[in-house]
């Protein structure tokens, strides 16, 4: 027992030496004399190709998007044989002259009696204005005067029309005598005024739309006849011919809205 114990303590400090090492942390030199040898191996081993996909960021996406595109500018003489460019321009101009016209006569801060000429009325003989069949005046300021002793069988339906232009109005009758008080100007008509504004608009925008369509669909009917680039051309002229009217209706809303806004 007592030799046994002497040799273990001969034995210990070698056996911790010998632990210590093995457990003991790479050395720095150790690990560049790996590497080195790393180095040396991939310069004549080439190291296998890695896919790498690149996004566009936010900033690129927003300066692509800033970029002006392309107008077209055709001769109208050019392609008159495939569509009429000056005739869908003119049904363009004719949506906008409808609607300053609708601004005009229906989107004021004073009501007057060339207001209520053109409110649709549905009648047993079809849809008529009702400058058509009643006789407007104006009575006094703050109030105008609709007679439809010519038409009486049409009075309520008018009446009907007048509370349903979308213009404030609450008609009062007297027999065939429609009575329209004009209402006080207050931020809440002004406000109400504004919503007719844009009704008024997303409506010319659909009859826009409508045009353009219609361009479109007459412009397929030659594709058998004209090159494809060709077509799409013309295409883009007719899309870039409805932005601009876009823009210039959006430009009359915004001039509306301050002017009744004040």
């Amino acid at each position: 027992m007592a030799s046994g114990l002497r040799c273990f303590r001969l034995v210990h400090p070698v056996f911790c030496n010998s632990l210590a090492a093995w457990t003991r942390p790479v050395s720095e030199g150790m690990l560049k004399t790996v590497s080195g040898r790393q180095n040396d191996r991939g310069q004549s081993m080439a190291s296998p190709a890695v896919p790498v996909r690149h996004f566009a960021t936010k900033k690129a996406k927003a300066k692509g998007k800033g970029q002006l595109q392309t107008r077209v500018n055709l001769n109208a003489a050019l392609v008159e044989d495939i569509i009429s460019l000056e005739e869908v321009d003119e049904e363009m101009k004719s949506v906008m002259e409808v609607l300053k016209d609708n601004f005009n006569k229906t989107v004021n801060i004073r009501t007057s009696p060339g207001s209520l000429d053109h409110i649709t009325v549905v009648t047993a003989d079809g849809k008529l204005a009702l400058n058509q069949i009643g006789q407007i005046s104006m009575k006094s300021p703050q109030l105008i005067l609709v007679n439809m002793a010519s038409f009486p069988e049409c009075t309520a339906a008018a009446i009907k029309a007048i509370r349903e232009s979308g213009m404030n109005l609450n008609p009062e009758v007297e027999g065939t005598l429609i009575r329209v008080p004009i209402p006080k100007v207050t931020r809440e008509h002004r406000e109400m005024l504004v919503k007719l504004a844009k009704q008024n608009t997303n409506k010319a925008k659909d009859s826009l739309r409508k045009v353009r369509t219609n361009a479109m669909n007459k412009l397929k009917k030659s594709k058998d006849k004209v090159s494809e680039d060709t077509i799409r051309l013309i295409e883009k002229q007719i899309s870039q011919m409805a932005d601009d009217t876009v823009a210039e209706l959006d430009r009359h809303l915004a001039v509306k809205t301050k002017e009744l806004l004040g």
